[in-house]
């Protein structure tokens, strides 16, 4: 049976799964002549790929110099912050990396109320972009990293929060359904992506996975619709019965 929303690849354990995620964002930066924008998520099940991506062979493989790196969300924390998310990918990737730091587009949580820095990161992403307005044949993501929480949100578009009807901001507050307060990117800018990634990993999450895959699921990640293609990255533990 096919699965209802993209395709699937499946991975042995987290270790391939990471393997195969630097890999493949290696190979689609090599592929691109402009510059290639990396929307990056947090978590545990990517950690790993960026470690490996800050490792030979894809170190000296990836572009650096045409990769842009943006977030698809952010808890409102300083960078130092242990939930920070561009702490972590800083501290596996970013730090041991020759990635311009023109190219690297943290949300701004230092000295800003939490509306200020949603909408400071709108106005970044709208420069890095190039327009105000998204073009379906040109996205502003070219491979755009999302995870899948047990309740089915991905980024912070949280079930029940007022963020999962914006259609017209780029970037959103999120000030509640969770302990700390976020900045997320809206539906509209995570679906201007030309590959949409879903990371699953851990026997955890098999349920969630295997409720989005069969189709009917209301939760926000399989309301996501993007321009081009989502593929779903899983280990075997998560894949279940789609392995």
């Amino acid at each position: 049976m096919a699965p209802a929303i993209g395709t699937v690849r499946v991975f042995e354990n987290g270790a391939a799964l990471a393997d195969g995620l630097a890999a493949f964002l290696c190979e689609q930066a090599e592929r691109a002549s402009a510059p290639f924008v990396v929307s990056a998520a947090g978590g545990s099940t990517p950690k790993p790929a960026y470690h490996r991506l800050a490792e030979a062979p894809y170190k000296e493989r990836m572009p650096w110099d045409r990769v842009h790196w943006i977030l698809g969300d952010e808890r409102f924390v300083v960078p130092t912050d242990p939930a920070s998310n561009f702490g972590m990918i800083c501290d596996e990737m970013l730090a041991h990396v020759p990635a311009p730091k023109g190219n690297i587009h943290p949300v701004p949580t230092e000295g800003v109320t939490l509306d200020e820095a949603a909408a400071q990161y709108e106005a970044e992403l709208k420069r890095l972009y190039g327009a105000d307005q998204f073009d379906p044949a040109r996205p502003l993501i070219d491979v755009c990293l999302l995870g899948l929480g047990d309740d089915g949100h991905t980024a912070s578009l949280i079930p029940g929060q007022p963020v999962l009807e914006e259609r017209s901001k780029w970037v959103a507050s999120v000030g509640h359904g969770r302990p700390e307060q976020r900045v997320t990117l809206t539906y509209p800018a995570l679906e201007s992506s030309r590959l949409v990634v879903f990371l699953v990993s851990g026997e955890g999450k098999r349920a969630i996975l295997d409720q989005v895959l069969s189709g009917g699921s209301d939760v926000p990640a399989a309301r996501l619709k993007p321009v081009g293609e989502v593929i779903w990255f899983a280990d075997r533990a998560a894949a279940g019965r789609w392995a």
